[in-house]
């Protein structure tokens, strides 16, 4: 199994220059990274402004995010990159103004609400096979799954498909706005006040704004309909009239705003990364392909037929593993650190790696390979308790990871059981930016089943 492996990015050398190394870092996180963060329990990273310790250790990792997350806020180094569009989402805070943001969202989120949103999910699957249909031959498959999770995003939220106008001039400004955003500027590196200026691109700072604006919209059409009883019970319906229990207050239009371009960050942008490379491997090993498709001819409409889906679940986790679509987050310290015989001062920052966590050599059986049957098997099991983040973890674990997880198989279960796809010459190579994409996109061969 371990011939044909997937593709992963190269390592760079053990020691580079500062210099080399920011200019690696901005162009691909993945690929500024030496090799032996695969076998490392942890790595230290010094700066002229910060130390950075990179933690593969899973008892470091259940530490940050499990045991002691308050002394471990986020790190605004990343979230200083991401402001222009996200302001002051759930992703970006700490604190009381977290726990107060989570306290409104969890409730949209919850169990039964999946049974509510699946009719929505299914239908921009269902339109999404019908688009395909017209587009058979070999394409890039990374624009046809952004643009289905962007629909699945669209309908569960505010009751409307990616035709619509405003939904279509989101999503486009969105894809302008990826383009011209790496995953870290020079504040990630640079420390200072919120206030101290941020150089960001005009591309980046127009589509933010052009995205906010169009968001804006929306949710004031929203809350126009709320107030005259006309709503749609859907997500945005359900966040916009949740109020918080201990303080009374639901969401401003502003910071509802924010709360939805995260949503369509986080739910659009990484469901269409992981469903992309999803279907690449499937691709790779078409074994599994012919699989997914015929177990996939028990699902329908009907949200009880998705737990028939067994083994495309295995195959969703596994594309997760391999290629999490947030490969890095970060946290600081609020106090003075001791990790693994080291100190760590006061505002280092903790870089928790899910991209080499899932890959590392000392944890996992065939690392590198693509193995669906390993979370039967009692490595997996262990590995998935302990060094398995694509949703992170603890209190701050994704509100919709179990939203994704319903979402990413049936996807690729409705597109299985209609298409065949085949690999190309072409062999993706994965870059992180906003997240992990491929480099030059995924070509696959596309032809009815």
């Amino acid at each position: 199994m371990t011939a044909d492996l997937p593709p992963k990015p190269p390592s760079r050398p053990e020691k580079v220059s500062l210099w080399r190394y920011l200019r690696l870092f901005r162009q691909d996180i993945l690929s500024a990274q030496p090799a032996k963060l695969y076998r490392a329990w942890m790595a230290e990273f010094r700066t002229p402004f910060f130390r950075s310790y990179l933690a593969n250790d899973p008892d470091l990792v259940k530490r940050v995010l499990k045991d002691r997350p308050d002394d471990f806020p986020k790190s605004d180094r990343i979230g200083a990159g991401l402001r222009p569009l996200l302001g002051n989402s759930v992703f970006l805070t700490n604190g009381e103004v977290w726990k107060r943001q989570r306290r409104i969202i969890d409730p949209a989120f919850e169990g039964g609400r999946l049974r509510d949103t699946y009719g929505a999910m299914y239908a921009a699957g269902e339109a999404a096979v019908a688009r395909l249909a017209q587009r058979q031959g070999t394409l890039d498959i990374e624009p046809e799954t952004s643009h289905v999770a962007a629909d699945v995003i669209f309908r569960t939220l505010f009751s409307i498909p990616i035709e619509d106008e405003t939904a279509t001039q989101v999503f486009e400004k969105f894809r302008d706005h990826q383009r011209t955003q790496p995953i870290l500027n020079l504040a990630a590196f640079i420390p200072g006040p919120r206030w101290m200026p941020r150089f960001f691109r005009k591309a980046t700072t127009d589509t933010a704004a052009d995205i906010r604006r169009l968001i804006t919209d929306l949710t004031e059409r929203r809350m126009f309909e709320i107030d005259g009883g006309t709503a749609p019970d859907d997500l945005a319906t359900k966040i916009m009239t949740t109020k918080d229990p201990e303080t009374g207050r639901a969401f401003s239009t502003e910071e509802m705003v924010d709360q939805v371009a995260i949503f369509f960050l986080a739910g659009h942008e990484t469901s269409a990364s992981a469903l992309a490379w999803s279907l690449y491997l499937v691709a790779r090993y078409p074994e599994w392909q012919d699989r997914l498709a015929e177990e996939a001819a028990g699902l329908s409409a009907d949200f009880s037929s998705v737990s028939v889906l067994k083994l495309s679940r295995d195959v969703f986790r596994e594309a997760l593993r391999l290629y999490p679509p947030v490969p890095m987050m970060v946290r600081e310290t609020t106090c003075p650190e001791t990790m693994r015989g080291r100190r760590a001062p006061k505002g280092s920052q903790i870089v928790l790696s899910p991209w080499h966590l899932h890959r590392h050599t000392r944890l996992w059986d065939n690392p590198d390979g693509f193995d669906p049957t390993r979370w039967g098997t009692e490595n997996g099991k262990t590995c998935q308790r302990d060094a398995y983040i694509p949703f992170s973890a603890g209190s701050r674990v994704c509100t919709g990871a179990g939203f994704a997880m319903v979402e990413g198989p049936v996807l690729l279960s409705m597109l299985l059981r209609r298409f065949r796809f085949d690999v190309t010459e072409d062999v993706p190579v994965p870059v992180a930016h906003l997240t992990v994409r491929a480099k030059d996109g995924i070509r696959l061969t596309v032809s009815e089943r």
